[in-house]
């Protein structure tokens, strides 16, 4: 992946796309993303693009609100925001104990393609779901417990 020095704004990067292509194997328990991860300062959101899961898809992040919809890299993405608390505000700051989320999720699963990572930040834009100074976005990986593996044949982050 990417990171940035918490200074510049999603549209000042130039574009960011990503490229990927994975087989995996097993479960993931309550969750799984696979994608695209990173996070914004002032304000502090933590986000993600998520294009395939263990489980099936599309898959749902939880207490959240529908922000609408987007079409991006031929697949229908459903637009969600989510306020969270904890510790892991302390990507932004060590006083930081809640934050929103911002997804994108993919309403069909795709195991490779493109990730126009600078469409989503475009389309949450539009659905007044602002971003702030960019931190970092990475391919990703998360689960909820399960037992498997995954195999990423390709996994980049670029910006032109």
């Amino acid at each position: 992946g990417l990171t940035w020095n918490n200074t510049k704004t999603y549209d000042q990067l130039g574009t960011v796309t990503a490229q990927f292509a994975e087989t995996k194997t097993g479960t993931a328990g309550g969750y799984s993303y696979i994608g695209i991860y990173g996070w914004s300062v002032s304000p502090c959101v933590e986000w993600y693009i998520v294009d395939d899961s263990f489980k099936t898809m599309p898959v749902n992040p939880g207490s959240d609100t529908n922000k609408g919809t987007a079409t991006i890299d031929g697949g229908t993405y459903n637009l969600l925001l989510r306020s969270t608390t904890g510790t892991g505000g302390s990507n932004c700051g060590s006083s930081v104990t809640s934050w929103n989320q911002f997804y994108s999720i993919r309403t069909t699963a795709r195991q490779c393609g493109q990730i126009s990572i600078t469409e989503h930040f475009k389309a949450w834009a539009a659905a007044g779901m602002t971003l702030g100074k960019m931190n970092e976005a990475q391919v990703i990986v998360e689960v909820g417990g399960g037992v498997g593996s995954i195999n990423f044949s390709t996994a980049n982050v670029t910006a032109q």
